[in-house]
This record gives C-alpha cells, sequence and structure tokens, in this order.
C-alpha cells in the first residue's frame, strides 16, 4: 500500500496553517505549533526514539516559507528560526492521520516535563 500523493500544500495568510490535501480526498488542517513541535529534524527527534525531545513554547510560531525538497517533500522554515526538519509526503499523511492521538501525546509529554505551549518572556 503506497500513501496518497500531495494534490494541494498551502499554507494560510496567518502562517499558522499548513493544508494539505491528498489523491485519495483526504485533506489536512495542521497547525504550525504542531508541525514544529513534530519536526522531523534530528533537533525534536533525535538520533534514536531515547533522544526524542519535547519543544514547549511553540503556542504563537508561524511558518514563514515552504520549500519543495525534491518531489518526495518540503521543508518549513518557521519563524523561531527552525528549518532543519524536512517533512516527506508521508510524514505529513501520517501528521495529519494521527493528529488527535499525537497531540494529546504531546501535552501529556509538556505536562511530565513541567513545560507549557506558551512562549517563554525575555
Amino acid at each position: 500500500m503506497t500513501t496518497p500523493w500531495p494534490t494541494e500544500v498551502r499554507l494560510r495568510k496567518d502562517r499558522k496553517t499548513l493544508t494539505v490535501a491528498f489523491d485519495n480526498g483526504e485533506r489536512f488542517d495542521l497547525a504550525a505549533e504542531y508541525l514544529r513541535v513534530r519536526s522531523p529534524s534530528a533537533e525534536v527527534q533525535g538520533h534514536s526514539p531515547s533522544e526524542r525531545r519535547v519543544v514547549g513554547g511553540k503556542r504563537d510560531v508561524q511558518i514563514l516559507e515552504l520549500h519543495p525538497v525534491g518531489n518526495y517533500a518540503v521543508r518549513l522554515v518557521f519563524d523561531d528560526l527552525h528549518s532543519t526538519g524536512i517533512f516527506s509526503w508521508d510524514y505529513l499523511f501520517e501528521l495529519g492521520r494521527n493528529r488527535e492521538q499525537n497531540w494529546d501525546e504531546y501535552l501529556r509529554e509538556l505536562a511530565e516535563k513541567d513545560l507549557s505551549r506558551v512562549p517563554s518572556t525575555p
């Protein structure tokens, strides 16, 4: 079974939501915060599951730019200057399909580590 292919990737004007539509009819609105905290980058995911990092303080993050990577992915640049994650079409589809479960897990991990979604003020 192959992952559906994207037919649309669109950043909303407020830069806080990425909409991804697939050729199987599924469409996902993915919040910038969700994408940032689930970035496939080594900074967030580490080099093994035990190294995965819980990132707090990203409630207000925005996506500044989208850069295609070949015909298999997109690189997102966030306004906190994080830009190393390459989001494959498969990964974006998985994030959309499992959004509720992933988000609940993220909120639970924040609570366990006494972190907040709210950005810290300097």
